[in-house]
C-alpha cells in the first residue's frame, strides 16, 4: 500500500514516515504543489495531508484533488491541522476530507486512523460490483451506467460503494455516517443530516429508482436492478 504525506514541517514529516515506512510505502512532499504533482503521477491508499501548506494550502489541494478526474479522486484523506476551530474540521470535510486530527497529536492515534483509512481500499476482494447496469470499480474508482461514465463525488462514491457491497441487504443511515466520517465522527453522533443531502444527489445521478429508502431504517438498492445470474 502506499501513503502521500504532505507536510511542511521537517520534523513532524519525517517522523511520521519513517514510522510509517516499516508498513507501507511512504511519498513525502513538503509543499502543496509538490503534494498536487505526486497525486496526479501515482496512486495513493491514504493521503495525509497538513492544511497549512506553503505554495499551495491544503484546502486547496483537497478541492483540486476532489474535482478533478485522476485516479485518487476518492482516495481517503487524514487532515492534520494546528486549527482547532469547528468551522475548519466542517470546512475540510465538506470540501472531502474523511477525518481530522488537531496538532500536537498522538502518534499511535494518527497511525491508528490511518490504518482505518488503509483498510477501506484493502479489505475488499474484489474490485469490480456490479448491480443491474451500475458498475463500480473499487480499484479505478470509476462508476458507470450501461458504459457511460458517472462523475461522483468522494463522499458520494463511498456511499455508493457501501450500497454496492452491501446489495442483498439494507445499509442503515449509522453505517452510512461510518462509510463518510469513520468511528469518531460515526460515535459522536455527527453526520447524520449530511446523508440525506449526498442520497439525494447520488440517486439523480443513477437510474431513477435505484436507491430506495426503508423507512425510519436505512437504504437499499433496488432488487429490480439485480443482475441477472446468467
Amino acid at each position: 500500500m502506499k501513503i502521500l504525506i504532505a507536510e511542511d514541517d521537517p520534523d513532524l514529516g519525517k517522523q511520521l514516515s519513517f514510522i510509517l515506512k516499516e508498513d507501507y510505502a511512504v511519498d513525502l512532499a513538503d509543499d502543496g504543489e509538490k503534494a498536487l504533482e505526486f497525486l496526479n503521477l501515482y496512486t495513493y491508499d491514504v493521503v495525509v495531508l497538513d492544511l497549512g501548506l506553503p505554495l499551495m494550502d491544503g484546502l486547496t489541494v483537497l478541492r483540486t484533488l476532489r474535482d478533478g478526474a485522476s485516479d485518487n479522486k476518492t482516495v481517503p484523506v487524514l487532515i492534520l491541522s494546528a486549527r482547532s476551530a469547528a468551522s475548519d474540521r466542517v470546512d475540510a470535510i465538506d470540501r472531502g476530507a474523511d477525518d481530522f486530527v488537531t496538532k500536537p497529536y498522538d502518534m499511535e492515534e494518527v497511525l491508528a486512523r490511518i490504518r482505518a483509512l488503509a483498510r477501506r481500499t484493502s479489505n475488499h476482494s474484489t474490485t469490480r460490483l456490479v448491480w443491474g447496469g451500475v458498475t463500480l470499480d473499487m480499484k479505478s474508482k470509476r462508476v458507470s451506467n450501461n458504459g457511460v461514465v458517472v462523475l461522483l463525488t468522494g463522499h458520494e462514491f463511498r456511499l455508493l460503494e457501501k450500497l454496492m457491497l452491501n446489495s442483498d441487504g439494507i445499509v442503515t443511515r449509522s453505517d452510512l455516517v461510518e462509510a463518510l466520517y469513520d468511528d469518531s465522527a460515526a460515535k459522536g453522533g455527527q453526520g447524520g443530516d449530511s446523508i440525506n443531502v449526498f442520497i439525494n444527489r447520488l440517486r439523480k445521478k443513477l437510474p431513477a429508482g435505484f436507491i430506495e429508502v426503508v423507512k425510519n431504517v436505512g437504504y437499499r438498492l433496488s432488487p429490480d436492478f439485480k443482475s441477472d445470474p446468467s
